[in-house]
């Protein structure tokens, strides 16, 4: 064995071509599997797109270099499981462009943070991050508060997110600078917000009170308080959301 793989190392020519082929290799059972993703991604109830509001917190939480410090992907490990919550899933992250799956976990991961504290904490842990974890070594993100939030570009990033993949409508794209006023004010009409974006999506005070607009305070707290609400995981069963996805029809209960 040694001595063949001598002749292999001493021939250039040889050498390229058993490089190429390893490549080859390699590459195809890399890239084949991309073209049937759908078969990869388990289809589950209740996932959405972003609201406008959260896709320009989405913006915020990628411009401050929030998943450098934070990730938001939870293994299926027992230990991450009773801390964080259950795993991710892969459907989760699919309207997601790009990914903001992160690397590293200075600060806790933030998959399943929506809706574990109020806006009221997520506000003053932004504004001073020691007031309420005394340990953090996070900066201090109070300047968001005094930002207004840029919305005229919002209906053009919905339109190049449509693209590659993500549901969003007509009615959607149009109706985006409405939406970004509308979740932000308690007492407005929630109806044609949820129409288009579902039942969960509440119009809030998300507490940086300016009489100008939302702010890029309002649109990050939006952005986290929904990471990981879309999946009911108390009626999420894996085994029939996949013979589902093979083969509609085939399998009997699952998720309600």
């Amino acid at each position: 064995m040694l001595e063949s793989h001598k002749k292999l190392e001493r021939n250039s020519i040889l050498l390229l071509i058993f490089a190429v082929i390893a490549v080859s290799v390699g590459g195809i059972v890399e890239i084949v599997p991309l073209f049937r993703v759908q078969t990869t991604i388990e289809p589950v109830k209740g996932l959405r797109p972003l609201t406008p509001l959260e896709l320009a917190g989405e913006d915020i939480y990628i411009r401050e270099g929030c998943n450098v410090c934070h990730s938001q992907q939870i293994r299926p490990l027992r230990d991450e499981v009773q801390r964080y919550g259950h795993y991710s899933l892969a459907a989760e992250s699919m309207y997601d462009h790009p990914f903001v799956w992160g690397s590293e976990r200075t600060g806790p991961d933030l998959a399943r943070v929506g809706g574990k504290y109020s806006n009221t904490w997520h506000m003053e842990h932004l504004t001073d991050p020691r007031s309420v974890v005394p340990e953090s070594i996070m900066p201090r993100y109070d300047f968001l508060a005094r930002q207004g939030l840029r919305t005229w570009d919002l209906p053009d990033k919905m339109r190049t997110l449509r693209t590659v993949g993500v549901p969003y409508t007509q009615d959607d794209i149009d109706n985006a600078l409405v939406d970004v006023q509308a979740q932000t004010m308690p007492d407005e009409d929630p109806s044609g917000l949820q129409k288009r974006y579902g039942p969960k999506v509440v119009p809030q005070d998300y507490g940086s009170h300016d009489p100008g607009g939302p702010t890029e305070m309002d649109a990050l707290i939006a952005y986290l308080q929904q990471l990981g609400t879309q999946v009911d995981f108390t009626a999420y069963d894996p085994d029939y959301e996949l013979h589902k996805s093979v083969a509609p029809g085939a399998a009997k209960g699952g998720a309600k």
